[in-house]
């Protein structure tokens, strides 16, 4: 992880002297995941921003917020409530620019700003998992399928003291990100272009993965042929053929459209969308102690609305699913699928058996 990180950081740095040499100077606005890769601000800034000192009473801090998702998503309306309570609380002294539908790029691509300090993203709503590779190891473990049996097993997780272990745990090993507060986007379920009643018709489909050995595992258990593509590729792999088919909870099917192309949804719920919401070190470190305390106890009343929403949201959704022609199968018994993905949760378990234990007892 850490040679990843100073990859990241050495490749950034060498792009930002490139610009700097041409005279390319100035921050600009990203309006594309490639544009914030490419546009990112001189070094000399970046340096000024991560050593600046907290803000001075009074003066009013803009934060950007990203989100891969549209807003009328859960975890969109949930980003929402966070900027509203933030600007509330703050008497609009910090104001939080959400930049949703994936515009400043993939998860990965966020995250790799983030850690590479060019400023473009100060808070980043994130699954859980996509903390594996720098510095998350603990994160994983919420991914793993069938863990949680419900929403309120996960809650339990989220209002725990062991919760608070698992956000703290990058920024312990060193990575430059501030664990939040957790939340849940739903119950993620398989969704293809044909018809699927079980897992028999998963054989030999192409089912769409992030680079997670996770997911990658677990649609491999199935008897499906995982196919890593990029979220903001995923409409026109589908629609092309690339993809039979992919993964996501209800709310975020409907809300990127994924219906259109891919009208067949199993109700599996082979993981709930556990999510985590990350501050940058540098946007971070330039906020007093009571500005800090301000984010907090946002993310605290986000995290609650959060909660209130996300059954009710996912249950209009469905409803409206169906009533527009999606095929929806519901899976009563799931022991079929558990047995599928035993070997992908003892491989991803080695060495934290205890730690995973632990989350299974709290349901």
């Amino acid at each position: 992880m850490k040679k990843r990180v100073l990859s990241i950081m050495l490749s950034a740095a060498m792009v930002m002297a490139s610009l700097a040499g041409c005279g390319l100077g100035g921050g600009q606005t990203a309006t594309s995941g490639t544009d914030a890769a490419q546009n990112s601000q001189p070094a000399a800034q970046t340096e000024e921003k991560t050593e600046a000192a907290p803000a001075a009473s009074g003066e009013v801090i803009t934060l950007t917020y990203a989100e891969v998702n549209p807003l009328d998503t859960i975890v969109g309306q949930m980003a929402t409530k966070f900027k509203e309570e933030v600007e509330s609380r703050s008497n609009g002294t910090i104001i939080i620019d959400i930049q949703a539908s994936g515009v400043l790029g993939t998860e990965n691509e966020v995250l790799d700003g983030m850690l590479a300090q060019t400023g473009t993203v100060d808070i980043s709503r994130i699954s859980a998992f996509a903390l594996t590779s720098y510095g998350g190891e603990k994160s994983k473990l919420l991914s793993l399928p069938y863990t949680f049996v419900s929403r309120e097993h996960f809650w339990n997780f989220a209002n725990s003291d062991l919760a608070q272990e698992f956000l703290n745990e990058p920024h312990d090993n060193g990575t430059p990100l501030v664990g939040l507060f957790y939340g849940e986007e739903g119950f993620r379920h398989f969704f293809t272009k044909d018809p699927v009643s079980g897992i028999a018709d998963f054989k030999g489909k192409k089912i769409r993965v992030s680079n997670d050995p996770v997911m990658v595992g677990l649609v491999n258990g199935l008897g499906a042929d995982a196919t890593e593509v990029a979220f903001t590729e995923l409409y026109s792999a589908l629609q092309t053929g690339v993809c039979d088919g992919a993964e996501q909870p209800i709310a975020n099917y409907k809300s990127n459209a994924f219906d259109e192309v891919a009208p067949n949804m199993i109700l599996d719920g082979h993981t709930l969308g556990a999510i985590q919401v990350v501050v940058a070190d540098a946007a971070w470190n330039k906020l007093t102690p009571e500005q800090q305390k301000i984010l907090q106890e946002a993310g605290k009343a986000a995290a609650d609305y959060d909660r209130q929403i996300s059954e009710s949201k996912e249950n209009e959704v469905l409803e409206g699913l169906k009533a527009s022609g999606v095929t929806v199968v519901d899976v009563p018994d799931k022991s079929e699928w558990q047995a599928a993905t035993k070997q992908v949760i003892a491989d991803n378990t080695k060495g934290q058996e205890e730690l995973y234990q632990k989350i299974l007892d709290l349901q």
